[in-house]
């Protein structure tokens, strides 16, 4: 069965710059095909893509978030457990889970930094997109 849904999972914190990533990811992918799902933070992706995954719906789930290193604990720890934990969820449901999450070691929360990570999230979402379109191509190519 060839799917024509994408779904995709946003990351509460830093919203304003997370929600960037749909508008760049709906300029590859219509709107009408995408299901959108809002989690508290980062860590909570895995679990959320692979309960979407699942379903059995998705051709692929896109995960994004920005995780900053906010000096309480160590960010590199929960970037690597997300990312992880998205490549472990697509093994496991067959479907293909991507991450736009990025993880700056150095981001301020200043109107400079914010304009930077906005404007790159819109091109971080453009490419899952198109990713998540190249790999559901290459998925109909060996089911054909």
């Amino acid at each position: 069965m060839t799917h024509t849904r994408y779904a995709f999972i946003k990351a509460g914190w830093h919203s304003d710059i997370v929600d960037q990533a749909l508008e760049g990811f709906q300029q590859i992918i219509p709107a009408e095909n995408i299901d959108v799902f809002d989690v508290p933070g980062a860590f909570e992706m895995p679990l959320a893509a692979k309960s979407l995954a699942k379903t059995g719906k998705y051709a692929a789930i896109a995960a994004a978030a920005l995780v900053v290193d906010g000096g309480i604990y160590r960010h590199d720890f929960v970037a690597q457990a997300v990312v992880t934990g998205l490549m472990q969820a697509g093994l496991e449901t067959d479907v293909p889970v991507l991450s736009v999450s990025l993880t700056p070691h150095h981001f301020q929360e200043t109107d400079h930094h914010t304009a930077i990570y906005r404007e790159h999230f819109v091109l971080k979402g453009r490419e899952a997109a198109k990713a998540a379109l190249q790999i559901s191509t290459f998925r109909q190519q060996l089911s054909a």
